[in-house]
């Protein structure tokens, strides 16, 4: 992640599993940055997730998308779609960050071919070329989520091109024989946050992270931990909403009359 949201903050995006095309102008609306389609997890398959890639203006530039594998063909279509960022999930090892790269970026830093399929994409400035501004505009995020990709953290952030790391906290937890959940406040996924983050900033990557509760969230872009947060995602969003107003109806539900 090169880009900085407006005002110089803070990204904040959210995970959608949902193949809607509403979903996106509303977040944004409601003061998110982006958005990371989640191809990996969820409905979306990869011909939803390129038309509501071009449902969003292409000057949003976190429009992301994460994938189930290092495969470049989906990449490449997802790409020309219009997205700014794939997230690789699971990486491990330098060859795969070298091989998410391989797919983001356009020669000589990768091998991404080129496909005029939407229109003025990476419009280049003056002495600029249109694959340069390219490999500009699109990051390439390795998601680290085991502890095994956190003890060869150094060998897979210096990878050339790569451009952010995104932690996936829950997995990195199993990992560690932990329960599955994130937001943690202490232990070796928070102590894996701390060293990622000085991985990554003496690489000059970006570093990332899922977070489930806006306090948590809040706290590690306080404390510098993190550059962008993903902040939550749409199915969970929606349950706790149609909880939330279910229970807000209270006990009226079950006493009023019934013709």
């Amino acid at each position: 992640m090169k880009h900085t949201a407006c005002g110089g903050s803070n990204p904040v995006l959210y995970h959608q599993s949902l193949p809607s095309f509403s979903m996106p102008e509303w977040a944004v609306a409601a003061g998110y940055d982006g958005v990371i389609l989640d191809l990996q997890h969820g409905e979306l398959g990869l011909d939803a997730a390129c038309r509501i890639l071009r449902s969003i203006p292409r000057d949003n530039a976190y429009a992301y998308a994460r994938v189930g594998s290092l495969d470049p063909a989906p990449v490449l279509r997802l790409l020309d779609s219009g997205a700014r960022g794939i997230v690789a999930p699971t990486v491990e090892s330098r060859s795969q960050a070298e091989a998410l790269v391989a797919a983001v970026k356009y020669p000589p830093a990768g091998n991404r071919s080129l496909g005029p399929s939407r229109p003025a994409l990476y419009p280049a400035g003056a002495g600029q070329s249109y694959t340069d501004a390219g490999n500009r505009a699109v990051s390439a995020i390795a998601q680290i989520e085991t502890k095994a990709g956190v003890d060869r953290a150094e060998d897979i952030v210096s990878a050339p091109g790569l451009d952010s790391v995104y932690i996936g906290p829950a997995d990195l937890a199993v990992s560690y024989g932990l329960p599955g959940r994130g937001d943690w406040e202490d232990g070796p996924v928070r102590e894996a946050i701390a060293y990622l983050r000085q991985v990554t900033a003496a690489h000059g990557v970006t570093l990332g992270i899922y977070c489930g509760r806006p306090a948590y969230a809040a706290a590690l872009l306080a404390d510098g931990l993190v550059d962008y947060v993903g902040l939550g995602i749409d199915l969970v969003l929606l349950n706790r909403a149609f909880g939330d107003t279910i229970a807000a109806l209270g006990p009226a539900r079950s006493t009023g009359s019934h013709s």
